[in-house]
């Protein structure tokens, strides 16, 4: 007989297997000696209230086996001789496109600008030890994307457009944990996910499809506007329908299609910091212990929303135990982003800090910045927003002394206009130095900033501390242009074969929803070849 139950329980007790079957027993009145297996379905914390509490959901397996299906493995065949499909790029929307291809019976051939995943590696050391930046290899560009030197996080509130446990499991299949099948907020880790994508690549090439790294699209082959293919900076013409996976920082895309009058338009994006506390400060908060999260609890996370002046201000991306990283993906720029390992264990917890803006903010007398760009044509109107981008970050170099030194400060001297005498000890390699962000950020973005910092003060004592530092700049949050595509077809409006996919395009926010739209990308260029 195989039952299934609700539980909620100490963490002590979620921690072990046997207290768990014991803990069932005791509850349901069942004999623990007729408890053959447990197995927990889902996992999550409630830290509402001072006792935290871990809420389980558990099948359990009474005078029988379970059977060996902890995860629902994908059939690839071979597709050596099939049509093919070009994808451009290898981020979480580019592999999970090119796998459902494969199911479909159609062969993939990728293409990726940057390194493969392991010698990407040397090129993210040469920015903290040598602060140069490989614009083809960096955080944002290579095999797996932003996404894999970037934490791993698989958390999504996208549940509705497309199949998310489809993807778990795609993962599960490639070597990660059958726990994030489990937990509310999965997490890989930035440690174990380069393994992961390394699978899929081989599931990719031994099925018949090709992979080509430090190969840049540098054109669409396009004729009576259709996508015939594309042209790369290699001398390779790839020619089939195209899916374009390029993620968020692909900018000379962005230029390129817009001199090419292929249809894009501006899109709302969120900028602020990295906001870094210690992670036993974080603990002590969340978990309403001066003790911290003890022995059962993992590192706390947190999550922080308020309204400002019309504008969203939130937290993003949260890495528990986690590291600030240098993420510009070229010169003269300073960006940053967060990410940890599995066993999120550093001494630091972060989270990015930011303020929504909208294309019509740009260009307003509070949020003007030396753009640097002509006042005139259609190409600066649906690329402002990408300019701002750019502009932010030079300037954030330009006050991290041209450097991959970052501009921090401490924050509650922030939102008292105040420059920070010294800095904390930071877990972001290249440097910090001390920088007034209150007075050279746009005044749109510091004003919100400031207030949102007092709100969430408000709502978690002990979270607007001078124990923080907030790191500038957090830009690269989402895509500053959205690629435009049909809603039935996700073909692009204009061009036939050509079909804008996951967050570079614009319809993603992450590694599972760009994978979701990956898969439907999928499907709909084998419906447009069929």
């Amino acid at each position: 007989m195989i039952q299934e139950y609700q539980l909620r329980v100490l963490p002590q007790v979620a921690a072990n297997e046997q207290a768990i079957i014991a803990y069932v027993a005791d509850e349901k009145g069942l004999n623990p000696r007729q408890i053959n297996a447990i197995r927990v379905l889902k996992r999550s914390i409630d830290a509402r209230q001072r006792t935290v509490f871990i809420n389980l959901k558990v099948r359990v397996y009474i005078n029988e086996m379970p059977a060996n299906d902890e995860y629902q493995p994908t059939h690839y065949e071979n597709v050596a001789d099939k049509p093919q499909v070009v994808v451009v790029g290898a981020g979480p929307g580019g592999l999970f496109a090119a796998l459902r291809l494969i199911e479909l019976g159609f062969r993939p051939v990728v293409v990726e600008r940057g390194k493969n995943v392991r010698d990407r590696k040397k090129d993210l050391a040469q920015i903290s030890r040598e602060h140069t930046v490989n614009p083809e290899s960096n955080y944002s560009f290579g095999e797996g994307g932003a996404g894999a030197y970037s934490d791993g996080k698989l958390y999504t509130r996208s549940k509705k457009r497309g199949n998310i446990d489809k993807v778990l499991n795609v993962f599960c299949q490639h070597g990660a944990s059958i726990s994030i099948l489990v937990d509310a907020h999965p997490h890989i880790g930035t440690d174990k996910l380069p393994r992961v994508i390394e699978n899929m690549r081989n599931t990719i090439i031994a099925c018949g499809g090709e992979v080509h790294f430090e190969t840049r699209m540098d054109a669409l082959i396009i004729t009576d506007e259709e996508v015939k293919g594309i042209e790369t900076n290699t001398g390779k013409t790839l020619m089939g329908p195209v899916i374009l996976a390029t993620g968020h920082s692909a900018r000379d895309v962005y230029r390129w299609l817009a001199t090419h009058n292929v249809a894009i338009e501006a899109k709302g994006i969120a900028v602020g910091v990295r906001l870094e506390h210690p992670a036993h400060l974080i603990d002590q908060i969340q978990y309403h212990n001066r003790e911290g999260r003890g022995e059962y609890l993992p590192a706390a996370e947190y999550s922080f929303v308020s309204q400002v002046e019309n504008r969203g201000v939130y937290s993003f991306c949260m890495c528990p135990g986690g590291v600030v990283v240098p993420a510009a993906s070229a010169p003269q720029q300073v960006v940053v982003n967060g990410m940890s390992a599995s066993n999120r264990g550093s001494r630091w917890s972060n989270s990015g800090m930011v303020v929504e803006i909208q294309p019509d903010d740009i260009g307003t007398k509070s949020l003007q910045i030396d753009v640097a760009m002509e006042q005139a044509g259609d190409e600066n109107e649906v690329l402002k927003v990408m300019r701002f981008q750019e502009a932010l970050e030079r300037q954030c170099w330009q006050q991290g002394g041209c450097s991959q030194t970052a501009p921090a400060q401490r924050m509650l001297d922030f939102t008292r206009k105040k420059l920070s005498f010294d800095l904390p000890e930071s877990s972001y390699s290249p440097g910090l130095i001390s920088s007034p962000l209150h007075f050279w950020m746009p005044e749109f973005i510091s004003k919100r900033l400031s207030q949102g910092f007092v709100n969430f003060g408000k709502m978690s004592r002990g979270f607007l501390t001078n124990e923080a530092t907030m790191i500038g700049v957090e830009t690269r949050t989402s895509a500053p242009v959205r690629i435009v595509r049909n809603k039935e077809t996700l073909q692009h409006v204009t061009i036939r074969g050509l079909f804008p996919c996951g967050e570079g395009a614009g319809y993603a926010g992450g590694i599972v929803s760009a994978g979701v739209d990956g898969e439907r990308c999928a499907e709909a260029a084998a419906h447009y070849l069929n």
